[in-house]
């Protein structure tokens, strides 16, 4: 399989009850994501709550989730913001050791024009040691990524190899795989659209349900992968009410929810992030039991 074909997971980071991070869980979690089948991990995406860690947990986490890893699967950095001199300090400055990859969100609260998220991306490209693939998702930025700054950013530099695309726009993702050069990788960034983007030419998914159901969800994008829409589809459906469930009450907090009803780690988040409600938890014990049955 390609690198990045198939199914990426945005690792959360558990965190122990007093709110730091606890490493046992993350390597439970690493495991628990490599036996379910999955191609690759981004460590400390927006899921991973990249934004409530500091500099040096950020350096710790990846260099645990590399040592952990043991090149067993490719690894991917988060490395996004809205302050483009920083993020190419932090880019400068980052450990490539074991990772095949950086994720890029778009920067959040600026609200750019088309032209500055172009020129932000070129900065960031001129200095990446490794390949970039962009993030677009307009409803945690407030900006969107155009389908033209995408397949322009994607024609001129040939380190930046793909999107995560979670603008939830299929007019957007019909002009970026009909103009994007060859090799230029559309992914998912939202899990119930997976499925149907992977039936525009979608490569798979970075996806938030995988950290708990990794089997499920890398089957499911597999079996698109192979064609056998048949199988997707069913896979597909089955998902519905627990992706439904994972953003009921905000992400990853509700996906920590699943992963503490499964016994993988516990349900902690940072301020301004809290705990699902009670009804919640029991709604996700409900379907956990009815996929895992």
């Amino acid at each position: 399989m390609n690198k990045f074909y198939g199914t990426g997971v945005a690792i959360i980071t558990p965190f122990q009850a007093n709110g730091e991070i606890d490493f046992n869980a993350l390597r439970n979690l690493i495991e628990y994501l490599i036996e379910g089948g999955v191609e690759y991990i981004v460590s400390l995406g927006t899921t991973g709550e990249n934004v409530v860690l500091t500099a040096e947990e950020k350096k710790k986490v990846w260099a645990f989730t590399a040592e952990v890893n043991r090149g067993r699967i490719d690894l991917v950095a988060g490395i996004g913001g809205n302050n483009t001199a920083d993020i190419i300090e932090q880019i400068k400055a980052f450990d490539t050791t074991g990772y095949a990859g950086i994720l890029s969100a778009s920067p959040s609260y600026n609200k750019p024009t088309q032209e500055g998220i172009y020129q932000h991306y070129k900065a960031i490209a001129a200095v990446a040691p490794l390949p970039i693939i962009l993030y677009n998702v307009p409803g945690r930025t407030g900006s969107n990524v155009s389908a033209g700054t995408t397949v322009r950013l994607a024609h001129d530099f040939k380190n930046i190899i793909g999107i995560k695309e979670a603008s939830g726009n299929f007019e957007q993702f019909n002009l970026i795989m009909r103009d994007k050069p060859e090799g230029f990788l559309l992914i998912s960034g939202d899990d119930p659209v997976t499925l149907p983007m992977m039936a525009l030419g979608a490569v798979g998914a970075i996806t938030v349900i995988g950290n708990a159901l990794p089997r499920q969800t890398s089957d499911m994008v597999r079996a698109a992968l192979n064609n056998d829409y048949a199988a997707a589809q069913k896979a597909h459906f089955s998902l519905v009410e627990f992706t439904r469930l994972c953003f009921v009450e905000g992400s990853p907090a509700g996906v920590k929810t699943a992963l503490s009803v499964l016994g993988v780690c516990g349900d902690t988040v940072r301020l301004p992030l809290v705990q699902v409600g009670s009804s919640t938890v029991d709604l996700f014990k409900k379907e956990l039991a009815k996929i895992t049955a």
